[in-house]
C-alpha cells in the first residue's frame, strides 16, 4: 500500500502521543474511549497479510488441514487445550497463539503495546516503523446483517467465540455468509497471561484469500497509519521501557524476561555498552 493521506509521520515523541490518541474522545459518554485497535510493525513496509497467506502457494486449500491436524495432535501435549466440545473459534485462537499459520491477525486495544512491537527489534532501527489504527466500531457496520444484529443485541462491537459459534460454526460457514469480503474482530479466551497483558484481539476475514490492507484501501475512512521515524525509535523505546511496556510484562515468564534483559543491555549501534551502578539492577 503506497503512502497516502491516511499516513501520518510523527515528528517528535510529543507528536507521536498526539497521533496515538487522536480521535479517541467519545462525546456520548464524555470519556476518552477509543474506537480503534492497533497493530505495530517494525518496518513501514509492513502490511496486513496473514501468516496463512505468507505460506504462499495454494495456502487457502491448506487451512482446513492445518487446523484439523492441530486439533488432532494438540491433545497429546501438556498445553491447555479447549474441551472436546469446544468450537472452531477457540481452537483457531489457540492455534494462532502457538504459531500455527491461520487467517487471524493479532491486534491490541493499547496503542503503547502496538508501539512496543514497532520498536522491539533493534536490528530494524535503521527503518521507519509503523502502527496501523483501525476503527473496529465502524468496521462492524460492514458486517452481514445477522452478525451485525447479534453485536447490536449484545451491545458489543467485537465477537467472542460464544457469540460467533451459533451464527457460523466453521471457517467454511463463515466463507458462505456473503460473497463480498468483510472483517470481524474476535476476542480470544484468556488462554494465558500473555493475551491478557497485551490487551489482545484478532481480526478475521470471511475468506482466507481476502487481504485486509486491500479491503481497507476501499474503506479509507476506517484506518490510519502512524509512521515512527527511525531516528525516533530509540527515544520511543526508552520511554516505553520506563513506562513498563516491556517483554517482561507483555510475555510473562522466563522467555519474556530474557528477551527484555537482552534488549535492555544492548548498546546502541556503533556505541559501547556502558552502564552505571544504578542501571545494574
Amino acid at each position: 500500500m503506497p503512502f497516502s493521506a491516511n499516513d501520518h509521520r510523527a515528528t517528535s515523541w510529543a507528536d507521536l502521543q498526539r497521533l496515538l490518541f487522536q480521535d479517541t474522545w467519545d462525546g456520548r459518554i464524555g470519556r476518552f474511549r477509543s474506537p480503534f485497535v492497533y497493530r505495530g510493525g517494525r518496518s513501514q513496509s509492513y502490511q496486513l497479510d496473514t501468516s496463512l497467506q505468507r505460506l504462499g502457494g495454494e495456502y487457502h486449500k491448506l487451512e482446513h488441514h492445518l487446523l484439523r491436524n492441530f486439533r488432532k495432535y494438540a491433545r497429546d501435549t501438556a498445553a491447555a487445550v479447549p474441551a472436546a466440545t469446544a468450537g472452531t473459534w477457540d481452537w483457531l485462537a489457540l492455534a494462532q497463539h502457538h504459531g500455527l499459520p491461520t487467517r487471524l491477525l493479532d491486534w491490541t486495544y493499547s496503542p503503547y503495546v502496538a508501539l512496543h512491537f514497532a520498536t522491539d527489534d533493534l536490528q530494524a532501527y535503521d527503518e521507519d516503523g509503523i502502527i496501523w489504527a483501525l476503527n473496529y466500531v465502524k468496521a462492524a457496520e460492514h458486517l452481514p446483517d445477522a452478525l451485525r444484529q447479534t453485536l447490536r443485541q449484545e451491545g458489543s462491537n467485537v465477537f467472542t467465540s460464544e457469540l460467533l459459534e451459533p451464527l457460523s460454526g466453521s471457517l467454511r460457514a463463515l466463507d458462505g455468509l456473503q460473497p463480498e469480503p468483510f472483517v470481524l474482530f474476535l476476542e480470544p479466551p484468556s488462554l494465558d497471561s500473555r493475551i491478557v497483558h497485551q490487551y489482545a484481539l484478532f481480526s478475521l476475514m470471511n475468506s482466507a484469500q481476502s487481504v485486509l490492507h486491500d479491503w481497507l484501501a476501499d474503506h479509507p475512512e476506517l484506518y490510519s497509519r502512524i509512521i515512527i521515524p527511525a531516528e525516533l525509535k530509540w527515544e520511543a523505546r526508552d520511554k516505553l521501557d520506563q513506562a513498563g511496556i516491556t517483554e517482561r510484562v507483555l510475555f510473562p515468564g522466563l522467555g519474556g524476561l530474557s528477551r527484555w534483559l537482552h534488549r535492555h543491555y544492548s548498546p546502541r549501534s556503533g556505541g559501547s555498552a556502558f552502564w552505571d551502578e544504578n542501571e545494574m539492577r
